[in-house]
């Protein structure tokens, strides 16, 4: 099987490292990687802040470079799928031939924790891991994706490691884009409630789907001086593999 990688903003420019575990995992399940040139921004920064011009303009670019390949396209990031499978269809509701083309990348997009249960059945497979593991349930996979139970399906299937259920895992880490600019007093509140309930489970691991929120809590959780790892799924499930 060969896919189309989605790289993100934030995996692009801050953690190389969680594109390099994307890629490590999907190659151990013998997917073949295409990585399309010109790919930047989904737009959702831009969508968020209400810029929809400009988010049009970046969806636009993003099916364009999309466009031109083919099979399943994979988004280690639950906001960035959601952006392109909810919002690209919306964006060009009044745009007939730009509306098909989207909802045909819509129909093509999977989000990484998503693909990996689904089709790649890697919750079955029995990587292995260390530890004691619990795990942040973003809000736009949770809501907008209704993606929950599968990175659960994968965490809780490691050998060797303890999956820790999180107190409220749904609830939001305050990191909500531009939100956290915005209002960076109510932003931090959520993420020390955050941080009092991954420390309340003794796990030594966080992790979750979304490096914006993992950014966030990694932040509050260094503010505490505490040694807890924050580190994104595919990084987590990725150190398993011989």
């Amino acid at each position: 099987m060969r896919i189309q990688l989605f790289g993100t903003c934030l995996i692009d420019t801050m953690f190389p490292e969680t594109g390099e575990a994307t890629v490590r995992l999907l190659r151990h399940f013998g997917v073949e990687i295409g990585y399309p040139d010109g790919q930047t921004c989904c737009g959702k920064p831009a969508d968020s802040g209400g810029y929809s011009r400009e988010s049009k303009k970046a969806a636009e670019h993003f099916i364009s470079v999309f466009d031109r390949t083919e099979g399943p396209i994979i988004i280690p990031s639950g906001s960035c799928a959601s952006m392109v499978k909810n919002h690209y269809p919306e964006l060009f509701k009044d745009d007939e031939r730009m509306r098909q083309k989207a909802e045909a990348i819509a129909g093509r997009t999977h989000e990484l924790s998503q693909f990996l249960v689904h089709v790649l059945k890697v919750h079955e497979a029995g990587l292995s891991g260390t530890g004691r593991i619990t795990y942040h349930a973003s809000c736009q996979l949770t809501r907008e994706l209704g993606v929950l139970e599968e990175p659960m399906l994968l965490l809780q299937s490691l050998n060797g490691a303890e999956f820790v259920d999180l107190p409220h895992s749904d609830r939001c880490c305050g990191f909500g884009g531009i939100f956290m600019a915005k209002l960076p007093e109510v932003s931090m509140a959520l993420a020390d409630e955050k941080v009092d309930t991954i420390l309340s489970t003794g796990a030594d691991t966080v992790t979750g789907c979304d490096h914006g929120c993992l950014m966030n809590i990694a932040d509050a959780v260094k503010r505490r001086g505490s040694a807890v790892r924050v580190k994104h799924i595919a990084a987590v499930l990725a150190e398993g593999l011989k």
